[in-house]
């Protein structure tokens, strides 16, 4: 569990928050979703179901870190690319929207959450705080910001299905602050009416032959079994919602 734990929060970066545009030091020959272009449509080619035109589909817009945003993958192949596959094959009326920004703090996204939710949005998927686990920054603030960041989500977008990422410190921080940093995620789910989806890399955090060279991100294989676990939790929250 420990190798697992320290696995998956090692989403390190080399910028600030502040810093737009830069990308992880673990980067590698792929792009990653920065600040200065922190969204991405994976809905380009027409729905299998063939029944949705493109402007009558509704929006599943993802927020998160490198892990969202694909780091050291193709562009489709990061798991909310995976996630519109699953909606096309499956004959729904969604969009996917990829937001996520390497190296991003909680506190990151609260400030450019006013702009991405400028976009309209039917189910929105929040995976954050992790960086925040990395760094060791203190668990009140980390949830406060996370508190604000569902708070206005749900101020601007009322009607929108909202769906929380557990994600875990690592274990060098100390076992009283990574039972605190996953216990701060049902916490907030609960108080703010959100979904809670269970870890965001389990069964791939922890297994070399599921993680890129650095350790850190999963690779093809990897980022398939993710896709399997977003998707298990997503699933039941769109068929009401067409």
């Amino acid at each position: 569990m420990g190798a697992l734990l320290a696995s998956a929060m090692a989403i390190s970066c080399t910028r600030s928050d502040g810093a737009a545009g830069r990308r992880d030091s673990t980067a590698g020959t792929k792009p990653a979703t920065t600040e200065e272009n922190p969204v991405r449509s994976a809905s380009g080619a027409p729905s299998a179901g063939g029944n949705a035109a493109p402007e009558a589909r509704r929006t599943i817009l993802f927020l998160g870190t490198s892990l969202t945003a694909g780091l050291g993958l193709d562009p489709d192949s990061a798991y909310p690319q995976r996630i519109q596959r699953k909606i096309d094959a499956a004959g729904l009326p969604y969009q996917v929207v990829n937001a996520g920004v390497s190296g991003e703090t909680s506190a990151g996204l609260l400030r450019r959450l006013d702009w991405v939710l400028k976009r309209p949005a039917d189910v929105v998927v929040v995976e954050t705080g992790a960086n925040d686990g990395l760094r060791g920054l203190p668990i009140t603030a980390t949830s406060a910001t996370i508190g604000n960041v569902l708070d206005r989500i749900r101020r601007d977008r009322p009607a929108a299905a909202l769906l929380l990422v557990q994600m875990e410190a690592p274990p060098n921080m100390g076992q009283e602050y990574t039972r605190a940093f996953h216990a701060m995620f049902p916490t907030l789910a609960k108080e703010h009416g959100a979904t809670l989806m269970p870890f965001l890399l389990d069964s791939v955090a922890g297994r070399t032959s599921l993680n890129q060279s650095d350790g850190i991100h999963p690779n093809n294989a990897g980022e398939a079994i993710v896709a399997n676990n977003v998707w298990r939790a997503l699933q039941p929250m769109l068929p009401n919602r067409n």
